[in-house]
C-alpha cells in the first residue's frame, strides 16, 4: 500500500501481519479521492477506525489540513504511528485511542469542526448508523462537510443516516462506497 498522490506520494504505507485489520485497497481509495479532490484543500478530517491510517495519510498528502486517526486496536495505534511518522505527517496528525464514541467525544470537547469523515468499521457489526448518530449529536460535521462510508455492497446503508443525505454511491467489486452530506 502506497500514498497515490500529493506531498508524500509514493511512501510506502507499513501493513498489518494479520487479517483483523482491513486496509482500503488502492483501487478503492483512488477511487475516493477522485470523487473527493475538491473538498480536500485545507480540510479537517477524521480517519475513524483508521487501521493503518491509509485513507487520513493520503488526504494529508494531497493537502488537508489536520487529520485525526482514531483506533481501539492497539495493533492499529501502533501501526498509525508508525506511518504518520514514516510520512512526517505529525505536525498535522492527531492520534486518539480508544473506541469511536471516546474518539468522536474527543473530536467534540477539542471544539473541532470536520470537513471529512472517512468511516470503515468492521463490517457486519451495525456500527454506521451509531457513528451518523454521534456525529450529529456532536454537531461535528462542518456546514459543507461529507462523511464517506466504506462498507460492504451486501450491507445497504439507508439514503438518509441521523438526517444526513446520501448524495453519491458507487461500488467496486465486494465495496460500496456512499457518501453523505
Amino acid at each position: 500500500m502506497r500514498i497515490i498522490t500529493g506531498a508524500f506520494k509514493g511512501r510506502h504505507l507499513e501493513m498489518p501481519e494479520n487479517k483483523n485489520i482491513r486496509p482500503t485497497t488502492e483501487k478503492v481509495k483512488e477511487a475516493i479521492f477522485s470523487i473527493i479532490a475538491a473538498n480536500l484543500e485545507d480540510a479537517v478530517c477524521v480517519d475513524l477506525f483508521a487501521g493503518t491510517g491509509n485513507l487520513g495519510l493520503e488526504a494529508l498528502s494531497r493537502g488537508a489540513e489536520k487529520c485525526f486517526f482514531g483506533d481501539n486496536s492497539k495493533d492499529s495505534l501502533a501501526l498509525i504511528k508508525r506511518n504518520v511518522e514514516m510520512c512526517r505527517a505529525q505536525e498535522w496528525s492527531v492520534i486518539i485511542p480508544g473506541d469511536f464514541v471516546k474518539v468522536l467525544k474527543r473530536i467534540y470537547e477539542k471544539g473541532e469542526k470536520i470537513d471529512i469523515f472517512f468511516l470503515d468499521p468492521p463490517y457486519k457489526k451495525g456500527l454506521y448508523e451509531k457513528c451518523f448518530e454521534l456525529i450529529r449529536e456532536y454537531d461535528l460535521l462542518a456546514e459543507e462537510g461529507i462523511i464517506i462510508a466504506e462498507h460492504n455492497v451486501c450491507d445497504v446503508l439507508a439514503n438518509e443516516l441521523s438526517g444526513f443525505e446520501r448524495i453519491k454511491e458507487r461500488t467496486y467489486g465486494t465495496v460500496a462506497i456512499s457518501i453523505y452530506g
